[in-house]
């Protein structure tokens, strides 16, 4: 019996209940070694093993001898805290996840009918043939483009960035699948790599990343528009049926088709209505004549009507002309009676019939002043019933005593 301290890497549960996995240096190291827990031991663990933890095991070793492999048959396992490449994984995601690349308010809408598709994976795997295969069974029409790329060792990031860099530069897919098949935790750390996530964070399109299996989470899934549990299952999601399109296409066609017979059926009763219509012309004509009758008996009805009530307004407005024409006499024939007086008033003749006269000299010209006549002027007196001659005598100028 020995122990031994290391961290998981490739986990897998068998269906008989087995376990397997490999149990890697947790200091980073290339140290190695194969293990399996069988099924009563793993039923006795109160947590679920996983790539990347640190782990303490206890168990003896053994040789499987169909290979000739030297591995560790654990009898019991505890945690002892992530390990070094987890620990790494955590850094990393929290780093970036801090920087905004994993917000769900940048992720970016798959088109609905994509006509070409782009795949970044490698030309080696049965990765691209299920997901062309796939392709090829729900949508024929759609074109594929393959960027190939390594997508494990120490290589696979650059590859995998100049690949999504040459998809993005070249513009010629509307979505692009990042994918590769399932492995152990080293073996998808390629899309763990800083450079990809970024790369896929900038790319021109949006992203469908299909890395591992299912219970696979890398970081590129975090960052990638739309993440896919496998592969083929990115292919699924970024294409609809050849199938699904045809009966979307006969819903549509059924929907115009119910749209034109209705739009039909009110055009020919409208037309049957017209049709009724001109078959009895005399009937329409009768109509029309009553109509007519009807309103020629109305208009003369209004005009006898308005002939009555404008007589009776010209009638009224006679009268009024009437007694205004008086009233306006009235007041002219007080006002001449007033001037009359007022012109009496001043009427030099009445005034020479109380005793007064006036003087004029021969030419006529009356005299206002003593200063027009002297002793022997003679002057001609106009009295109310004629006029005398005389002749001044004396002259006297109070103003000038």
């Amino acid at each position: 019996m020995c122990a031994v301290r290391g961290e998981i890497s490739g986990f897998s549960r068998a269906a008989s209940g087995h376990c397997y996995f490999n149990l890697k240096d947790a200091d980073g190291g290339n140290a190695l070694v194969r293990c399996a827990m069988f099924r009563r031991a793993a039923s006795l663990l109160d947590f679920t093993p996983a790539d990347g933890q640190l782990i303490e095991l206890r168990g003896r070793l053994a040789v499987y001898e169909p290979r000739g492999e030297l591995q560790l048959v654990v009898e019991g396992m505890q945690r002892a805290g992530a390990g070094a490449l987890y620990e790494q994984y955590l850094r990393l995601k929290a780093l970036l996840e801090a920087q905004g690349l994993f917000d769900a308010g940048r992720k970016r809408s798959l088109p609905p009918f994509p006509r070409c598709i782009g795949v970044v994976t490698s030309l080696g795997g049965a990765v691209l043939h299920d997901v062309a295969t796939a392709l090829a069974r729900r949508a024929p029409h759609v074109r594929l483009i393959v960027y190939p790329s390594l997508v494990q060792g120490p290589d696979a990031p650059r590859a995998l960035c100049e690949a999504i860099e040459l998809a993005s530069r070249r513009a010629e897919v509307e979505v692009l699948i990042v994918c590769r098949g399932g492995g152990s935790m080293e073996d998808l750390w390629a899309f763990n790599d800083e450079r990809v996530v970024r790369a896929i964070a900038a790319a021109g399109m949006p992203v469908v990343s299909g890395v591992g299996h299912e219970t696979d989470t890398s970081l590129a899934d975090f960052v990638a528009d739309l993440r896919a549990p496998t592969p083929t299952a990115a292919a699924e999601l970024v294409t609809p049926t050849t199938r699904d399109c045809l009966d979307q296409l006969g819903a549509s066609a059924s929907r115009m088709a119910r749209a034109l017979q209705q739009a039909l059926n009110q055009h020919a009763q409208r037309l049957d209505r017209a049709s009724l219509q001109l078959a009895r012309p005399a009937q329409a004509l009768r109509d029309q004549n009553q109509r007519l009758s009807l309103l020629a008996q109305r208009l003369r009805g209004s005009a006898r009507h308005t002939h009555t009530l404008r007589l009776a307004r010209a009638a009224q407005a006679q009268l009024d002309l009437e007694r205004a024409a008086q009233g306006l006499l009235a007041r002219r024939g007080q006002q001449l009676a007033g001037l009359a007086a007022s012109l009496q008033s001043v009427d030099p003749q009445r005034v020479l019939a109380r005793g007064y006269a006036w003087l004029a000299e021969p030419g006529g010209r009356a005299v206002t002043s003593v200063a027009q006549v002297g002793i022997g002027t003679e002057l001609r007196a106009v009295l109310a019933d004629g006029s005398v001659g005389v002749q001044v005598t004396d002259v006297s100028d109070p103003a000038a005593r």
